[in-house]
């Protein structure tokens, strides 16, 4: 795939999951931490905060990795 393809694939992968994401986690967060105390809120939104990161690299990653050659003796 040629790399243009999978940048742009990549950049609407990475819009999609940060805006599912987020609103996931904010109705998560509505349903089930409005009588919480004010610590568990600022704990849950600093975890939801950096979790979206994990699929976010493996995106990223897949985005800038070199297409692999075929070689000469490759059928």
């Amino acid at each position: 795939m040629p790399p243009r393809v999978k940048k742009l694939i990549g950049t609407v992968l990475l819009v999609l999951l940060v805006s599912i994401y987020a609103l996931v986690a904010t109705a998560i967060a509505t349903a089930r931490l409005a009588d919480a105390p004010g610590w568990a809120q600022a704990l849950y939104f600093m975890v939801t905060g950096i979790l979206w990161v994990v699929p976010a690299m493996f995106i990223i990653s897949w985005m800038v990795r070199e297409p692999q050659r075929k070689q000469s003796g490759d059928v």
